[in-house]
């Protein structure tokens, strides 16, 4: 049955308000009441931290699927991600509800485009199916063409491509030492490793020679070897010494087992519980791929099979609009020979029937050893396979192809099937995500998406809104979180919260259809949506100097080169895929770091097990830095990797003002008195905090066939501290009501406290108000903590000799968050330093100094530099895709501009 909205083309249609909230509360909700319509693509926006978020998902979507799970087994229960009860008296007519959200799937590189999208199943069956076999080889299952499997695994690696390996170079870096000297880098360094020493003097080996001057037999040895000879010791003695001590009936000092140096590391890796000491042996490991599979990951049976000349591997490596295109060929190939073979088959009176199985075996068991019969049965049989083979490649091939289109029609036809999760953009993933409801078919569901035009070029946002308007046109509701201003011309229906972030939030500013949002002074959006607010024209500065980086070969980087200006903004633009953060967050801060003798340092954690294997190996980076670097001595890199990866990070504690609050407290009278330092108000460390919930200020508690569910401390309420350390009080407040406090608050409560106040202007300045001193680091999204690091540098005294480098700064944020934003990264560049982002919001590009353009197109048709130059030379560029947008953003920008002259 064709739904009824599914009939209109236009955006005219009869909007009735069907969904209704009644007393929402959840987060910062003010118990708003809200009608909102079905069938139609619904807005949301509003500053950030308004509580757009909290209705859309923690609202609306957390109620459509606890209505949902109530259906489900209580044991199946606990195995879904729940989104929680909301807080809310009432929802009428919510239909059913999918999530599509930036978040990552997971940080396995087992995860990839196909399985997120369920292509590499189709793509295992075509294969299974219709693949090429050798002569002789017995056809293979699905299963058998899977790298997660068993059947398919290369038995080598295992399915992961790579093996380690330990080479003899990074074992010995320095071959002039002996090995008493610590030739052997990756020996311990402890009392084990003079063990090891002590143990090659007693199978005769001379450990006071320099390492090269050692036959390559011994050192091969040395390395290499699996044995683990147990040989008396004489302990600190040369090879020599020990040889008289033999001779002259010396007692040994003990008894030892020697192990090789390659597989001291690779033992310890595998099996210490120490951090530290897997973090010492890991620099020694590197991973190659295997020798087996050559890193195609599968078993050679499972490689020898080919379609269109590829086999699966290949295959997946190619970008999805090739693979369009050879699947479409293939198709168009089998069902002409398809009408061909139908042809000759009705005219041989060879129609297949259900039967013919059954016949041929019959006929081969009782004509064993006839020859005419079995070589008529082979005919018939290969004629079947033939028949088969081509049906299969019509219809999987078709169903690839109708998986494929959505894909590329959301600007994603750059990604490979193998493309790994954790190396894709929340976007990308959400746009994946997305692209496979397409192929659903599905109606009457709401699709509740955060940001979809996050990371989109301007290019690439009208085929989303296509896509979209698809979905709803199809009979589903779109109820979107967004602040793309092109994203809510769109809309049939707007939802504004505000007026302002967090506490100040959480209020329906206007709910109807988007004309009526002009008539609304109280909303920050309005005059972004309809002109009269924004950025005014900027001047571009004159650079100090240039950086240039040369010959740049990274991904889908080919060998080009850039300049950079000095003391200056510089915005690298780009459609989706076509190498920006290749060239900004990887290249530039790598080559620079290392121009400064300042290798970039990570705190990742050390990886486990075979996380070094399935981590993502990105091509080598080829290229070198030139050009006058006088004036940049630090590089510091604001990404959007969370600022803590438990809940006991926070933004107190990341920008290092809790140390000072923790001070206060303990310089307060009773705390003398009392005998309380800094650390009794922490809740990081035993003393002043709960010993119930160890400072978690929850518990959890198990429900057997129910999920586990996290309760306040029964002994702290939540608050993390014992009683004792909460009787303290600095200015009336104890240290939990502190963290409890949002940025806005906390900066009225410390006035006058200057190196407190410091961390809080700043966290004000990227418009981070709303968070609450406390507030998880796990709470956070990327974009939120991003502007939490760049916090912590607009903190500091600028000595305008750092070079900073931003991804997406703006990603998240309102326009009128963006504009405060922008203003603080000029202010970053008048201080001397320079800034380097990759952005796509025209407007904030309107607004550098200097812009790259890089292009044409995605994955392998860009990674070239199309235009660079002020943002008025790139805007009058031909060849540009960021041009016309960029164009538009500086008339409106000139707008601004006389609406501001005026007004003055």
């Amino acid at each position: 049955m064709t739904p009824p909205s599914a009939q209109t083309d236009d955006n005219s249609a009869f909007i009735q308000p069907d969904v209704r909230v009644r007393g929402a509360r959840e987060h910062n909700l003010k118990n708003i009441d809200l009608s909102i319509p079905r069938d139609a693509m619904v807005v949301f926006t509003g500053v950030s931290g308004s509580g757009k978020s909290s209705l859309a998902f923690g609202t609306l979507y957390a109620e459509s699927q606890r209505r949902y799970l109530e259906s489900v087994a209580p044991y199946a229960r606990r195995l879904i991600d729940q989104a929680g009860v909301p807080e809310v008296d009432s929802i009428t007519g919510m239909p059913p509800a999918v999530a599509l959200q930036q978040q990552h799937g997971g940080r396995s590189t087992r995860s990839t485009v196909g399985s997120i999208t369920t292509l590499s199943s189709l793509v295992r069956m075509l294969y299974s199916r219709a693949g090429t076999y050798p002569d002789g080889q017995p056809m293979l299952y699905a299963e058998d063409f899977s790298t997660n499997t068993v059947e398919g695994a290369c038995p080598e690696c295992h399915g992961i491509g790579r093996v380690y390996d330990v080479p003899e170079d990074t074992m010995v870096p320095d071959p002039t030492l002996t090995i008493r000297e610590r030739a052997i880098a990756s020996y311990p360094t402890a009392w084990h490793g003079h063990q090891l020493r002590d143990v090659l003097v007693g199978l005769g080996y001379d450990v006071d020679v320099p390492w090269k001057d050692l036959p390559k037999k011994d050192r091969d040895w040395i390395l290499y070897t699996d044995e683990t000879p147990y040989v008396p010791v004489y302990s600190r003695l040369t090879l020599a010494e020990a040889r008289e001590a033999i001779e002259a009936g010396v007692e040994p000092s003990y008894s030892g087992t020697f192990v090789g140096a390659r597989r001291y590391v690779l033992d310890t890796f595998a099996n210490t519980k120490s951090k530290s000491m897997k973090r010492r042996v890991a620099q020694f490991l590197t991973s190659v791929p295997c020798p087996a599979c050559h890193g195609k990951r599968l078993k050679p049976e499972a490689l020898s099979v080919t379609f269109e000349q590829l086999d699966i591997a290949d295959f997946s490596q190619l970008p999805l609009h090739e693979v369009l295109s050879v699947i479409e060929a293939a198709v168009v190939a089998a069902e002409s020979a398809t009408d061909g073979a139908g042809d000759e088959s009705r005219s041989s009176g060879e129609a297949l029937d259900e039967e013919a199985p059954r016949r041929e075996a019959h006929e081969e068991r009782v004509t064993a050893g006839g020859s005419a019969h079995s070589a008529a049965s082979d005919v018939r049989r290969t004629q079947n396979q033939s028949v088969e083979k081509l049906a299969a490649t019509v219809r999987l091939g078709t169903g690839l192809v109708d998986r494929i289109r959505p894909i590329i029609d959301l600007g994603l036809g750059y990604l490979s099937l193998d493309r790994t999760s954790p190396t894709l953009s929340g976007g990308e993933l959400q746009r994946l995500r997305l692209a496979t409801q397409l192929t659903s078919e599905l109606f009457g569901v709401v699709y509740v998406l955060d940001e979809p035009s996050a990371g989109l070029h301007p290019q690439d946002v009208s085929a989303l809104l296509d896509v979209l308007q698809g979905l709803k046109k199809r009979g589903n509701s779109l109820f979107i979180v967004e602040h793309s201003v092109d994203v809510m011309r769109r809309a049939d229906w707007l939802v504004d919260i505000g007026p302002a972030a967090g506490e100040r939030g959480g209020r329906v500013i206007y709910s109807g259809p988007t004309e009526g949002l002009a008539d609304v002074e109280e909303s920050a959006t309005r005059d972004y949506l309809f002109g009269g607010n924004g950025l005014p024209l900027h001047e571009p500065r004159k650079p100090r100097g240039w950086l240039r980086l040369e010959k740049i070969s990274r991904n889908n980087l080919r060998s080009i080169s850039v300049e950079i200006p000095l003391g200056a903004l510089t915005a690298v633009t780009g459609v989706s895929g076509s190498g920006k953060s290749s060239l900004v967050s990887q290249v530039l801060p790598t080559l620079v770091s290392d121009h400064l003798g300042r290798p970039i340092t990570t705190d990742e954690p050390v990886p486990d097990g075979d996380d070094m294997l399935l981590s993502d190996v990105s091509q080598e980076l080829e290229g070198s830095v030139a050009g006058d670097l006088t004036g940049v001595r630090r590089v510091v890199t604001i990404d959007q990797k969370p600022i803590g990866r438990t809940p006991r990070s926070n933004v107190a504690t990341y920008t290092g003002m809790f140390d000072h609050v923790r001070r206060r407290f303990a310089e307060t009278p009773e705390s003398r008195a009392r005998g309380y330092k800094p650390g009794r108000f922490s809740f990081n460390v035993a003393g002043g905090r709960c010993p119930t919930c160890e400072g978690e200020g929850s518990v959890m508690v198990e429900l057997l066939f129910l999920p586990s569910v996290y309760t306040e401390c029964p002994e702290c309420h939540g608050t993390r501290y014992q009683s004792s350390t909460l009787e303290i009080l600095w200015h009336g407040r104890n240290i939990a009501e502190i963290l409890a406090m949002s940025v806005e608050d906390a900066h009225e409560f410390f006035e006058g406290e200057a190196d407190i106040m410091r961390s809080l202007t700043a966290l004000l300045d990227v418009g981070l108000g709303y968070l609450r001193l406390g507030q998880p680091a796990t709470e956070l999204s990327g974009g939120e903590a991003q502007r939490v690091k760049l916090a912590s540098e607009l903190q500091r005294a600028q000595s305008g000799d750092t070079l900073y480098v931003l991804d997406e700064p703006t990603s998240g944020l309102h326009c009128a968050d963006t504009d405060r934003l922008v203003a603080h990264l000029q202010t970053l560049v008048d201080a001397g330093n320079t800034v380097v982002m990759v952005e796509l919001d025209m407007r904030v590009i309107a607004q550098a100094d200097h812009v790259i353009d890089l292009g044409p197109g995605a994955g392998g048709d860009g990674g070239q530099v199309v235009a660079a130059g002020t943002p008025a030379e790139v805007a009058g560029s031909s060849t540009s895709a960021s041009a016309r947008y960029l164009a538009t953003a500086l008339e409106e920008a000139a707008a601004v501009s006389r609406v501001d002259t005026v007004v003055a």
